[in-house]
C-alpha cells in the first residue's frame, strides 16, 4: 500500500527538479525528509493534506528529537516541509501552511578549539635551522601575530609586508584588503626567513611563503606541515592553521576586551561572526572563577566521604 500524499510527493519532488532546477543530492535531501514525515502520517492514518495541523508537526519533531536527530538535521526537515507545504498552497491543495510559526531547536554552535598562551607560544618557536626551520617558524609567528587565515598568509607577497613600520596588508574574503599590526617576534621571524628564501626563489617570484622547490605554498602543504610540525612539538592534538586564528582572536578579546578591534583584525563583515570568542573568553573566566572563588572551590574527597551527601 503506498505512502499517503504518494501523487503529492512525486508532484513537488519533480518541481524541485524541472523548476527550481536543484541538484539530485539536494533532491533526495527534501524526499528524505518528507518521507519522515509522511511516515508518520501513515501511522496517525492521515490522509487529507488539510488536516494535518501543527500539532501534528509539533509530535513528529518531537519523536525525531528521542531519536536522535540534531538540531541541524530537525531544522533541514522543518524546512523541507515548509517548502511541500507552500507548494501545496499553490496547487491548492491547501489554505495555509501548518508550518508557520513553528520553531526547530537551535543548532548548538560548536566553540572553536583553542591554544592556551602557553602552548600557542610553544607551538610557533621552531627551533629548526636552515630553509624549513626559518620558514616554518616566520609562517606560524606571522599567523599568530596577526590572525591572519589560511589562504591570506599563503597569498602574501614581499611588497605586502613592511617590517620597519610592522605592517602586513592582506587580501581577504571578498577580495577585500586590510592592513595589520605585526607583532616584534614575527617580524624577527620573517627577517630571518627573508634570506633562506633568496636562496631559492627563481626570479620574479613574488611569494612570501615558497616551498624548497621556489613556488608559492599551497594550503593543503602548510596543512601537512603543521599536522607534522604538532608531532615534532609535542603537542597534545593537531594544531591547524584556523586554531592559530581562533587562538589570536581569543588571546586578543581576552587582555582588551574590545570585541569591535578584534572583528577588525579578523576582518569579519559581521560582529556576530566575531561573538564566538566571547563565548571562548567566558570559558577561560569561568575556570579562573572556579578556581580562585572560595565558594566555587569543590570539597576534598575526604570532606565529601565524611558529609553523608549523595552525589546529585
Amino acid at each position: 500500500m503506498p505512502h499517503p500524499f504518494s501523487n503529492e510527493r512525486t508532484a513537488f519532488l519533480t518541481y524541485l527538479r524541472t523548476e527550481k532546477h536543484l541538484s539530485p543530492r539536494t533532491e533526495d535531501a527534501y524526499a528524505r525528509d518528507l518521507d519522515k514525515f509522511l511516515a508518520y502520517c501513515e501511522t496517525r492514518q492521515i490522509n487529507d493534506l488539510s488536516a494535518i495541523t501543527v500539532h501534528h508537526l509539533r509530535e513528529n519533531l518531537a519523536s525525531l528529537h528521542r531519536k536522535g536527530l540534531t538540531g541541524k538535521s530537525l531544522r533541514r526537515w522543518l524546512s523541507s516541509l515548509r517548502a511541500f507545504f507552500r507548494f501545496g498552497i499553490r496547487r491548492g491543495w491547501l489554505k495555509t501552511n501548518p508550518a508557520d510559526g513553528l520553531q526547530a531547536p537551535k543548532v548548538e554552535k560548536k566553540l572553536p578549539k583553542v591554544l592556551d598562551v602557553d602552548q600557542a607560544g610553544h607551538f610557533v618557536e621552531v627551533k629548526d635551522e636552515g630553509f624549513l626551520g626559518k620558514r616554518d617558524r616566520a609562517l606560524l609567528e606571522l599567523i599568530y601575530s596577526s590572525g591572519l587565515r589560511l589562504a591570506e598568509a599563503v597569498g602574501l607577497n614581499l611588497n605586502d609586508i613592511d617590517l620597519r613600520e610592522g605592517a602586513v596588508t592582506v587580501t581577504g574574503k571578498g577580495n577585500k584588503t586590510r592592513q595589520l599590526p605585526v607583532g616584534q617576534q614575527a617580524r624577527d621571524a620573517v627577517k630571518a626567513w627573508l634570506p633562506e628564501r633568496a636562496l631559492v626563489a627563481p626570479p620574479g617570484e613574488t611569494a612570501l611563503f615558497i616551498g624548497q622547490r621556489g613556488k608559492r605554498l599551497t594550503p593543503r602543504a602548510v596543512q601537512l606541515r603543521m599536522q607534522q610540525l604538532s608531532i615534532r612539538q609535542n603537542m597534545d592534538e593537531p594544531v591547524h592553521p584556523h586554531m592559530l586564528r581562533h587562538s589570536f582572536a581569543s588571546h586578543m578579546l581576552e587582555s582588551s576586551g574590545d570585541l569591535r578591534l578584534v572583528q577588525e583584525l579578523l576582518g569579519h563583515a559581521n560582529i556576530s561572526t566575531t561573538q564566538v570568542y566571547t563565548h571562548l573568553d567566558f570559558q577561560h573566566l569561568a575556570k579562573v572563577y572556579d578556581k580562585a572563588h572560595p565558594r566555587a572551590q569543590k570539597k576534598s574527597s575526604q570532606d565529601q566521604e565524611g558529609s553523608g551527601w549523595k552525589h546529585w
